[in-house]
């Protein structure tokens, strides 16, 4: 009975060692107010070009945390901002170098359509906090991707200097 006692005993230490040696993984989040912001500015970047746009912000799980439409924006600009976000997020790219990546391999073309919530066209940006993506940017609205990522961008940077 004595070994058996100090064998349970040896046990119960060596897993109880082992737990507090694996700390809970912490991961970067993206704060409401940070969104908001961020879509804020994309917007606005947008409008001051007379493009009248939706932005959203997905979070790394492509959940969406924010999204605002243009006065004058098309209800279509809604869906393509979120989803353009949450491919940014899930694909941990911009979405318009996805999109050349895309037509440069055909091979590929199938990516497209793998979930419905992908939309590989520009206007889409990943959210990263340090090296990790945490979410995603999407515009839609304005005459082209290109024309969506620069207000992509300018969200981006309204909110970068919050995770240097």
């Amino acid at each position: 009975m004595r070994i058996h006692a100090m064998i349970v005993t040896l046990i119960s230490l060596v897993v109880a060692g082992s737990a507090q040696a694996q700390a809970l993984p912490r991961e970067a989040m993206l704060p409401l107010s940070l969104a908001v912001q961020a879509a804020r500015a994309a917007v606005d970047k947008c409008a001051g070009q007379s493009y009248w746009v939706s932005a959203a912000v997905v979070d790394r799980q492509g959940v969406t945390r924010a999204i605002l439409r243009h006065d004058k924006a098309g209800p279509h600009t809604l869906d393509s901002s979120r989803k353009k976000a949450y491919t940014a997020a899930s694909m941990r790219l911009a979405t318009g170098g996805f999109a050349k990546f895309i037509a440069d391999k055909p091979a590929i073309e199938g990516l497209r359509f793998m979930n419905d919530e992908i939309l590989i066209l520009g206007g889409g940006l990943p959210i990263k906090a340090g090296g990790d993506v945490i979410g995603g940017i999407g515009v839609g609205g304005a005459p082209g991707g290109d024309k969506d990522e620069v207000c992509a961008q300018a969200g981006l940077d309204s909110i970068a200097a919050r995770f240097n």
